[in-house]
């Protein structure tokens, strides 16, 4: 009922900057969240980010405050993850997602998800 579809990962140096977006379809009423989480190899999936879709609340993990900035656009269904200053350890593959309350931190609790986008920082 809703397709998400991740692009802007690639390979950057730490240090770098690199724009991540999320594009939703389908049937989105329903999702109060969008939420960006990540996975590096070996590693659990966690949280990064996520925005509420009708008043842009936003919310960071500690590891990224400061570094990343989640915004959406509405009128193109799209939300975005900018991340500045990275650094090797942000090197992982990132999804996006939809959640249809507000437990943002909780991936179980998400509804929705992309199938990623693979992000490098190189040292």
């Amino acid at each position: 009922q809703v397709q998400l579809v991740e692009s802007g990962g690639g390979l950057v140096q730490a240090g770098g900057s690199l724009t991540l977006s999320c594009a939703a379809s389908g049937r989105t009423f329903s999702s109060y969240l969008m939420g960006w989480f990540r996975q590096a190899p070996g590693l659990e999936r966690e949280f990064v980010a996520a925005i509420s879709w009708s008043v842009s609340t936003t919310y960071y993990a500690d590891s990224v405050k400061g570094r990343f900035t989640i915004s959406r656009d509405n009128a193109k269904n799209t939300v975005y993850l900018r991340m500045n200053s990275l650094k090797p350890e942000d090197t992982a593959v990132y999804y996006c997602a939809t959640n249809s309350d507000y437990a943002y931190r909780s991936w179980g609790r998400y509804d929705y998800w992309g199938q990623g986008t693979q992000v490098t920082v190189s040292s």
